[in-house]
């Protein structure tokens, strides 16, 4: 890596497309997780998991979705998770047949917040990082520590100098 360049930078651009593929494997792999009465709710983790949710719920037939907000980056900072928005205490209980989505697990701050608040709820991602993956029930791709996602959301489409210049 060039000193110019931002540890960031070795980065793993997810398209819409590739997330929306992702997250369909999500869902095939959660199938065989479900309890046997179905899950009973999906829990998106905002902001992040609202996308992978919506296509998780889709593909599992899950009406009763909400949310839980935590809140443990500053722009590419991590800081101190903490939860600044919970869900229906009366349709998640413990988190017993509750299906929690996110977009990725990196460190594992987020979702030990998340796990406290409901400590039975089955937890799945799309992306896991190494330091993070012992926290995830279910996810479907790994991908190294130092490597920054950009995800679609974050993008927009523009032109890039080529690095050899035009």
């Amino acid at each position: 890596m060039t000193p110019d360049r931002l540890p960031h930078e070795k980065g793993f651009h997810v398209s819409w497309d590739q997330l929306h593929r992702d997250a369909r494997a999500l869902a095939w792999r959660l199938q065989g997780e479900a309890p046997d009465t179905g899950w009973r709710a999906l829990v998106a983790i905002t902001r992040g998991g609202m996308a992978p949710a919506m296509i998780v719920a889709r593909e599992l037939d899950i009406r009763m979705v909400d949310t839980i907000s935590v809140k443990s980056y500053d722009h590419q900072t991590q800081g101190v998770a903490r939860i600044i928005k919970s869900p229906d205490a009366g349709v998640v209980g413990d988190g017993a047949g509750v299906l929690i989505v996110d977009d990725l697990v990196d460190t594992g701050r987020t979702l030990d917040v998340v796990r406290a608040a409901l400590p039975r709820a089955h937890i799945a991602t799309v992306y896991a990082k190494p330091l993070g993956r012992d926290r995830v029930d279910t996810f479907v791709t790994e991908v190294s520590q130092d490597t920054w996602i950009f995800f679609p959301w974050d993008m927009a489409l523009q032109y890039v100098e080529p690095y050899r210049g035009a």
